[in-house]
């Protein structure tokens, strides 16, 4: 009797056993169709319903991949970490793994783990795996120096859902989200690429699967009372409209949608797959916004076009797709408008990697601005600038943090040079993607302007010469414009010296400092080019001599230093330097005089290192008297200094 009772429990066990696996069965067969049409917020639940009635390899890597696909990170890492443990995991589940430890700021842990997967996975290539590293350690670097970047939070644009591809247009903001809805509190980032459905129905037009979220919808804040509403725009679809961007003038718009077409492309009969598509509109005569028109390049059952920045000319459309011979996921295109319509899509080769490019952004000027997963960065997407000069554009630069997060950081928007948007995933928000402004204190500049005069005439010179260098090296030069004006950029405590040339004319010098400076400032300088005019006297002001001697005064020490100097800046020109007497005297002593004080003034100049060859001394008496004190006429003491005077000529240049 025991042993038939005890059979009895065996087998009811055993049948017990295999109903619940049997169950268990099914839930995973559902959560796998689930997973196949992207309805990752039902293939969570079912996936977490067949783990928990019998744990498997099959279910733990699942529920990583949907936690990863709706960017919950610490829900990735759980899994992740479970399914790497389990007998059978394959390599893939610790590349997961690796990922969500990165994405959840674990860098030290997360180099571990990609150096685990390198080593399992053969086909690594050294550049891959370095990526990675380097990620990492860079990441840490970055946290530990932040840039200079104030990022917050946008709270008034902001809700539990997903906000996100701000742009300010006349002083208004226009952005995406999804916000109808508040049904689940999910990790979603961005618009996905397409929807999934069953040739059975179509997808619920209230409700995206992927999250458990409404559609994403344009919204605009209004300028004047900062209110809410969704922007009027005409787009016959119930699904995802994604982020905008607009003309300069703010009257003419791109943006994508996902439309269900007309006749679906079915594979095996059943699934069909429709990609985003990029559409633009225009306001009309009464500022309405006309029906939606496709580009040119979309292909809804084929690829994904997306993301579109248009220039503020409205000529130039910048985009991602995932387009045939593309270098990776998505890829970043910029097509050109002719008069014909847009011409062909090119591939930014320069900034493109085999991971995905995102949200590109050009400033207009010189600075290209996207997101990528596929340069060194923090985790997820992070931000890039690329400088463009000469017609190329040259390696990405990640903007670093705070700019970046371990989480996906996405669709940089300039306002101004300073100012401007941000959209991020990232733990502290509000809710899924949230909206952050940033600011970046305006750099400190320094520079110098002036104007280069004819200093006989007042009038400005144009095409002088003007030459800028640096007291530790480094010379920089600028041709004046027709109204003689200049400009030059300078570093900061940094001395200069300035020099302006113009054939015909003396050339004139200055010192510049930017020393001691701590704010943006214009520096000033003006320069007096002195027309050479041959044989032409020039006073030496205040060259004096003592009645009867033909010492050097300290006085005129001084000035006959300026004159080394205008030697020393105009080493072609060559001179005469004459010396005149007073009429006291005996006139021969007087030419004598004039000679010995000529030939002093000139020894001492010599002595400086100027060329004898260069300079002629010239005794003239009192042969060209200043004034009228000749012989004869009563005169005072200081009617007579003016007399005793030191000119010079230039003779050659």
């Amino acid at each position: 009797m025991k042993k038939s009772l005890l059979s009895l429990l065996m087998s009811t066990m055993l049948l017990l056993a295999l109903i619940q696996n049997s169950k268990a069965q099914y839930v995973l067969k559902e959560a796998d169709s689930q997973y196949e049409l992207y309805n990752y917020f039902k293939a969570i639940d079912l996936y977490q319903q067949a783990y928990q009635k019998r744990p498997s390899l099959h279910a733990a890597q699942q529920l990583a991949n949907c936690f990863e696909q709706i960017r919950n990170y610490k829900e990735t890492e759980s899994w992740a970490a479970i399914a790497t443990n389990m007998k059978g995991s394959k390599p893939e589940n610790v590349l997961s793994y690796a990922k969500a430890l990165q994405n959840n700021s674990k860098y030290t842990e997360a180099r571990l783990q990609y150096e685990k997967y390198a080593g399992l996975d053969k086909n690594i290539t050294a550049v891959q795996k370095s990526t990675w590293l380097l990620s990492c350690d860079s990441a840490i670097y970055w946290i530990k120096n932040p840039r200079n970047t104030v990022i917050q939070n946008q709270r008034a644009l902001n809700t539990a859902q997903s906000d996100w591809g701000a742009t300010q247009i006349d002083g208004s903001i226009v952005f995406a989200s999804d916000r109808t809805f508040k049904t689940d509190s999910l990790n979603e980032f961005e618009v996905k690429t397409f929807l999934k459905f069953d040739g059975a129905k179509k997808p619920n037009p209230k409700i995206y699967e992927w999250t458990g979220n409404h559609y994403l919808h344009l919204y605009n804040q209004a300028a004047a009372d900062k209110t809410i509403s969704k922007l009027p725009v005409e787009v016959g679809t119930n699904y995802h409209v994604g982020s905008a961007s607009f003309t300069a003038d703010g009257n003419e718009m791109y943006f994508t949608l996902t439309r269900i077409p007309t006749k679906p492309v079915y594979v095996n009969g059943k699934l069909a797959t429709v990609h985003i598509e990029i559409y633009s509109s225009q306001k009309d005569k009464d500022g309405k916004w006309t029906t939606p028109i496709a580009f040119t390049y979309n292909k809804v059952d084929a690829y994904a076009v997306g993301d579109p920045y248009i220039s503020k000319d409205g000529k130039t459309l910048y985009f991602t797709a995932n387009l045939p011979g593309g270098q990776g996921g998505t890829d970043l295109y910029y097509c050109i408008k002719t008069s014909s319509g847009w011409g062909q899509p090119v591939n930014l080769k320069e900034l493109n990697t085999a991971g995905n490019e995102r949200s590109p952004f050009f400033d207009g000027e010189n600075t290209f601005y996207f997101s990528s997963d596929g340069w060194i960065g923090m985790g997820g997407l992070d931000i890039f600038k690329a400088q463009r000069a000469n017609g190329q554009i040259g390696k990405p630069v990640n903007m670093g943090y705070p700019t970046n997060s371990p989480q996906d950081d996405f669709a940089y928007n300039l306002s101004s040079p300073y100012t401007g948007y941000l959209s991020s995933n990232r733990i502290e928000g509000v809710g899924n993607d949230d909206i952050y402004s940033f600011r970046t204190p305006e750099p400190i500049v320094f520079t110098l302007t002036g104007v280069a005069y004819n200093k006989q005439t007042r009038q400005p010179l144009a095409d002088a010469s003007i030459i800028l260098t640096k007291t530790t090296g480094g010379q920089f030069k600028v041709q004046t414009e027709a109204d003689g004006r200049y400009k030059f950029n300078l570093e900061k405590a940094s001395n200069y010296s300035l020099k302006g040339l113009k054939t015909s004319f003396l050339i004139d010098t200055a010192i510049v400092t930017t020393q001691n400076l701590i704010a943006s400032t214009e520096l000033k300088q003006n320069l007096q080019l002195e027309p050479i005019v041959i044989n032409k006297a020039i006073k030496i002001d205040n060259i004096y001599y003592d009645f009867d001697k033909s010492d050097i005064r300290p006085d005129a020490a001084k000035e006959l230093d300026k004159l080394v100097k205008i030697l020393q800046d105009n080493p072609t020109i060559s001179i005469e330097l004459g010396s005149h007497t007073d009429s006291q005297g005996n006139d021969n002593y007087n030419q004598k005089l004039s000679q010995s004080r000529a030939d002093l003034a000139v020894q001492y100049i010599i002595d400086r290192g100027i060329s004898k060859n260069r300079i002629i001394a010239k005794g003239y008496g009192e042969t060209q008297l200043a004034n009228k004190c000749v012989n004869g006429v009563a005169c005072s003491l200081a009617e007579h200094q003016v007399n005793r005077r030191t000119e010079f000529k230039i003779v050659k240049y």
